[in-house]
């Protein structure tokens, strides 16, 4: 897509909240040799030197994307100019895809395939619909025979929410799960979602957004500023666990995600979430002092998308400590090889994931995320 001399141009908002103050910016990328510069659109003047940023690539840049330079937090709303308009627009496509309630455990394999088919996922969340918020989600089929059925379907218990990006994105996701009939798609489309987890009628695992216009307006009811959907998490019996950075970027969280269903865990909350340092420091507060990579640990959590989850089993924060494994990858790879940090894990701070280690700390720290970030 890019050539010597490209170029590409986004409007950026940082929230300021010393300022209380949301300040705009050109974030510039250039491709050849993958440096940035912002411009300070209120001074006019520049605001960060032409430089080399490794945490940012061009899958990073796309239209409610949040990309994170020098700990702040960067919302990409817009493209700044023609040329990349027309190099994003296709390319960068969004799409909305949901894991229906027959899927739930198949939840991890399904965004292992996502993942490993061509997808950035810019947004995730499971959410319990109301039977109101189903009939509003699929009104365009209100008067059609499997309405009734296809809306009790969808509210009866959990389904996962994305936000797909890729070159013709919603193409790119129909193909991928296949035909609605689930029979029919066995046929033409073997290796299809639909075929491979799908049974029949309106249990067909998947669902996709057909249009841009049904794309935005599907993005919007689930992750919009005006979003009903509430948090999932129970807030008891639970144990909190963050999927971290680097195992997004690595395309890894459908495998993680499987592991803990395989093992009998309920997983009864999933959100994405982009934190800035302050909110990091907070959340890891009782490891200050205590654990010399603290700091380490923090700017991690900051350096992209983490996703956060309320696990769930009797004694739910000791037996997942046990599937996680040590803290130091080095030490669970001899001492517990198939837990998550030995599997997955690098080193003590790209760890995997986060787990809770005091009991009394798994319902604080889910409501951490599921309800105090939800107001933040």
């Amino acid at each position: 897509m890019a050539t010597t001399e490209d170029r590409f141009v986004f409007l950026v908002e940082w929230y300021d909240a010393a300022a209380s103050l949301v300040r705009t910016y050109h974030l510039t990328y250039y491709p050849k040799d993958k440096t940035i510069e912002m411009f300070d659109l209120k001074s006019k003047k520049l605001f960060l030197k032409r430089c080399e940023y490794p945490n940012v690539t061009l899958n990073d840049l796309y239209i409610g994307s949040i990309v994170t330079i020098y700990s702040r937090q960067l919302k990409i709303v817009d493209y700044a100019d023609t040329f990349t308009r027309k190099n994003f627009e296709t390319s960068r496509e969004r799409t909305f895809g949901m894991i229906k309630p027959d899927c739930y455990q198949h939840i991890g394999k399904i965004i292992d395939i996502i993942e490993h088919s061509g997808f950035v996922i810019g947004n995730i969340k499971m959410a319990r619909m109301t039977l109101a918020d189903a009939e509003e989600f699929y009104a365009e089929h209100k008067g059609k025979p499997f309405y009734p059925e296809l809306t009790n379907f969808i509210c009866s218990d959990f389904v996962v929410g994305l936000e797909l990006v890729a070159e013709g994105a919603i193409a790119k996701w129909r193909k991928l799960i296949g035909p609605t009939n689930c029979q029919v798609a066995r046929v033409e489309a073997p290796g299809s979602l639909r075929a491979l987890f799908g049974t029949e009628g309106v249990r067909n695992a998947c669902h996709g957004s057909d249009s841009p216009t049904s794309a935005q307006r599907e993005l919007d009811f689930f992750f919009g500023d005006k979003c009903k959907l509430k948090p999932t998490a129970f807030l008891n019996n639970c144990t909190c666990c963050v999927i971290k950075p680097h195992i997004v970027s690595e395309a890894k969280v459908g495998k993680i995600v499987d592991h803990i269903l395989s093992e009998g865990f309920e997983i009864s909350a999933l959100q994405m979430f982009f934190i800035d340092k302050a909110t990091s420091e907070e959340f890891l507060e009782i490891y200050k002092g205590v654990l010399p990579e603290f700091s380490g640990m923090a700017n991690h959590l900051t350096t992209g998308p983490c996703i956060a989850l309320e696990v769930r089993q009797e004694n739910a924060v000791e037996s997942f400590r046990e599937i996680c494994g040590p803290h130091d990858p080095e030490v669970a790879r001899t001492l517990r090889k198939n837990s998550i940090r030995a599997q997955f894990g690098f080193d003590r701070i790209k760890n995997a994931v986060h787990c809770t280690d005091l009991a009394e700390d798994g319902p604080l720290e889910v409501e951490y995320f599921f309800t105090i970030l939800q107001h933040k």
